[in-house]
């Protein structure tokens, strides 16, 4: 049964948002070489570490019920949970793209607009 493995906060100001998360949950901030990308350690233990990406549009507006983060589930064939999810009412956020040493990427909306991401593991999962 496919898991989250990955989360995602989009940040309007990053460097900003490296410090409140440092600052509230101690969580480790590392920049990915030179994409404004960063890997984020969130500690040992049970559960998963993220990423912190630049927003990509205006953010959530400040009476929006839900503010969240973007939960990226591992799958073996990311074309073939492409095509369930569109033909269970799910649509493209962002399309489907190549992520170096990661493997490929695709973010999608579920029928209430809430967005995940599904990525296909580079080299795969089990190797």
């Amino acid at each position: 049964m496919p898991r989250p493995v990955h989360f995602e906060i989009h940040a309007t100001d990053p460097e900003r948002a490296v410090e409140f998360y440092t600052a509230v949950f101690g969580w480790k901030f590392e920049r990915w070489g030179d994409v404004p990308y960063w890997v984020i350690d969130t500690g040992e233990g049970t559960g998963i570490n993220g990423g912190l990406v630049p927003r990509q549009g205006p953010p959530p507006a400040a009476d929006a019920p839900v503010h969240g983060m973007v939960n990226t589930i591992a799958v073996d064939d990311l074309d073939a949970v492409i095509a369930t999810a569109e033909s269970a009412g799910g649509t493209v956020a962002l399309p489907k793209q190549y992520m170096p040493t990661v493997g490929h990427l695709a973010y999608y909306k579920d029928p209430d607009g809430n967005i995940f991401g599904i990525l296909q593991p580079d080299p795969p999962a089990d190797a």
